[in-house]
């Protein structure tokens, strides 16, 4: 085997597209720089998200640049936005497709979903693969639905489940110069079950998904974390000795496993 990273997808507004650079950074405090660094709310102060409204996922955004934004519905042509300067108008305009008044809000650290384990999140081009064979659906399609922070190439289906270990331990690995610690398989949501374009729910698509996982079921994924059979990728934090700068076609190597200690866990 010969494990590389083979993409980067970070989020610059969470539960939107991805931003696909060549190379990126690794934050001390876990995500990835820029990642999910601006995020919808309501009124309340709650997350407009997949798991809230089917209606994001008809909401496309493309960039040039993480802090430049263009928006489009399937009923409407595009609208540029620059983040920095654009965020009442864009919130104007946000409100104006959900029905209701949206905000939105930024953070320089990044609001990652899981916030006790903020690291980048990995999965393989194999899986990804795999997975899309279990559906007939195209990979693209099946890589949207899951939204990893990186993928890796060179590897056979689940192999990223070597990446974690039972409770109380971490696996340590390095992509390129930057080392990582995988923590937990990610356990899923109902945001996969639908259309990234339409939000259309694929109807049995949990129930297909766990049928498949647990026959698929590689030897190396025996650990107490795996608790259920409805989880896909992995979680990260960033060791003491972590973040860096990545790039795509960096080698990724297996650096050995050890006593889980909590680090980085944020707010």
């Amino acid at each position: 085997m010969n494990p590389r990273l083979a993409r980067i997808s970070l989020f610059p507004i969470k539960s939107l597209d991805a931003f696909e650079p060549e190379r990126a950074t690794i934050t001390p405090v876990g995500p990835i720089a820029g990642d999910r660094r601006y995020a919808m709310v309501d009124a309340e102060g709650e997350y407009v998200n997949g798991k809230r409204t089917a209606a994001v996922h008809r909401l496309r955004a493309s960039y040039d640049d993480p802090d430049r934004v263009e928006f489009s519905t399937p009923e409407s042509d595009a609208d540029e936005f620059d983040l920095t300067t654009d965020r009442e108008e864009l919130a104007e305009h946000l409100s104006e497709q959900f029905g209701y008044p949206v905000e939105l809000i930024r953070d320089d650290t990044g609001m990652p979903d899981d916030t006790e384990i903020p690291g980048p999140t990995v999965i393989s081009t194999a899986t990804i693969e795999e997975v899309a064979s279990w559906f007939g659906l195209a990979p693209e399609n099946v890589r949207r639905r899951f939204r990893a922070n990186l993928e890796i190439e060179g590897v056979p289906a689940f192999w990223e489940d070597r990446l974690f270990s039972d409770q109380g331990r971490v696996v340590d690995f390095s992509i390129g110069g930057v080392r990582l610690a995988g923590v937990n398989p990610c356990q899923r949501c109902v945001v996969p079950s639908r259309d990234p374009d339409t939000g259309e729910e694929f109807e049995g698509f949990r129930e297909r998904f766990i049928e498949k996982r647990g026959k698929t079921l590689p030897e190396w994924t025996d650990s107490d974390r795996f608790d259920h059979q409805f989880r896909l990728m992995v979680n990260t934090r960033v060791p003491e000795d972590g973040a860096g700068e990545i790039e795509v076609g960096d080698a990724v190597e297996i650096v050995g496993e050890r006593e889980e200690t909590g680090r980085n866990r944020v707010a």
